[in-house]
């Protein structure tokens, strides 16, 4: 595949299949489509969804590059009559048009052709001299993507209309080369999808196999976890002190000059970390420096009945016990009794090895399968970055 960037050819990509020379043509989507609309969302919302009948595409369900049909919702007959303007085609191109995922667009496949969509998903239906797929990839592209986002600079809402979309600059190859282009994107989408499946089932099977090898134990005893180790929690909004934050009221961690803020709770050690507020509760292994923000919980200083790493693990099963006992009317969030009163079954130490063996033998495995998908979405990027123009 030849690069152009050394030979300075105007109006071709930086990447081209050898076989294919000339000029690619600058057309606008407008020129190139027989539709772009989106639909509505049916008089009572959600209430009128079906469990069956026509798949209602929303704005959740159009992710980069693939269709997100997990919470598909469905229509009636008489409902999709009223919309049959809005009716979905193979191969139409689905673009998300308002809110924080305007810009990500999927192509309708069978599993919705004969559907509909609402409001903020807009329908684009390419003449035969523009490949959808590659309108698609195009759209998806830093090209696409900025002159989507050039629409929003100064408003206060994120939101497309039809004119703008059809305005949008797009330059094509023949539709050979769009094919070409548009099946090796696909292969990669492909792959990505495969190793995203991968994943998942051995996120499952991690989770089956942790419940079983705990569930299995029977020379263990219970004891409470306040007192096999210690627990705080942070103080102060973090902020305050210019610390950037990970995640969502976790600790920070690798920032040991500005520690300083917080001395009495600053640590170099050993720690589940929980965030004690938010929808679920579920802890991080750390060890080295961080710092806690005052809704965070540390466990640290572990007897030594029980290993560190075995308490994360063991911890990682008690999401349901934190929900339950959580306290808040709109953000749930956590004592420190009840850490404290958080009951573990404790193996002998033999056991304790045994078990994170296995468990890290898989946190292993997944940290491999969760690199090859990062490699794939970064070939995608760069393929995406320099095959259009």
């Amino acid at each position: 595949m030849p690069n152009n960037n050394e030979n300075k050819v105007l109006n071709v990509p930086n990447l081209r299949f050898p076989e294919f020379s000339g000029e690619w043509e600058k057309c606008t989507i407008g020129e190139l489509t027989i539709k772009v609309g989106s639909g509505v969302t049916p008089r009572g919302g959600e209430a009128v969804y079906k469990t069956e009948g026509h798949p209602f595409v929303r704005s959740q369900n159009v992710g980069l590059g693939q269709l997100l049909l997990d919470d598909i919702a469905y229509i009636d007959e008489d409902t999709h009559q009223r919309q049959k303007n809005t009716e979905l085609q193979l191969d139409d191109v689905l673009l998300n048009i308002t809110g924080a995922s305007i810009g990500r667009s999927a192509i309708a496949t069978k599993e919705i052709a004969g559907g509909n969509v609402n409001q903020h998903v807009c329908i684009i239906r390419t003449q035969d001299n523009l490949i959808s797929s590659f309108l698609c990839n195009f759209l998806l592209s830093s090209y696409g993507q900025k002159q989507i986002d050039s629409f929003q600079a100064g408003g206060n809402r994120q939101g497309l209309n039809f004119e703008q979309i059809k305005s949008i600059k797009i330059a094509i190859p023949t539709v050979n080369e769009q094919y070409k282009i548009a099946q090796l994107l696909q292969l990669v989408e492909g792959r990505i999808a495969t190793q995203n499946k991968i994943i998942e089932d051995l996120k499952k099977l991690k989770s089956v196999i942790t419940d079983l090898l705990f569930n299995s134990i029977i020379d263990a005893h219970t004891i409470r976890l306040g007192n096999i180790a210690h627990i705080t929690n942070g103080v102060g909004d973090v902020q305050d002190a210019n610390i950037e934050h990970i995640e969502n009221w976790y600790p920070f961690f690798d920032r040991s000059e500005e520690l300083k803020w917080f001395p009495t709770y600053s640590f170099d050690k050993e720690a589940v970390i929980y965030a004690g507020e938010g929808q679920s509760f579920y802890p991080r292994y750390y060890k080295g420096k961080f710092a806690l923000h005052q809704r965070c919980y540390a466990i640290t200083d572990f007897a030594s009945c029980i290993l560190p790493k075995y308490c994360y693990y063991f911890m990682s099963t008690l999401n349901s016990y934190f929900v339950r006992n959580s306290v808040g009317s709109t953000v749930s969030s956590l004592r420190m009794d009840i850490f404290q009163k958080a009951e573990i079954k404790l193996p002998p130490i033999p056991k304790q090895q045994h078990i994170c063996k296995i468990i890290d033998a898989f946190c292993t495995k997944l940290e491999v399968e969760q690199s090859i998908i990062s490699t794939l979405q970064e070939l995608k990027q760069f393929l995406l970055s320099q095959m259009f123009i």
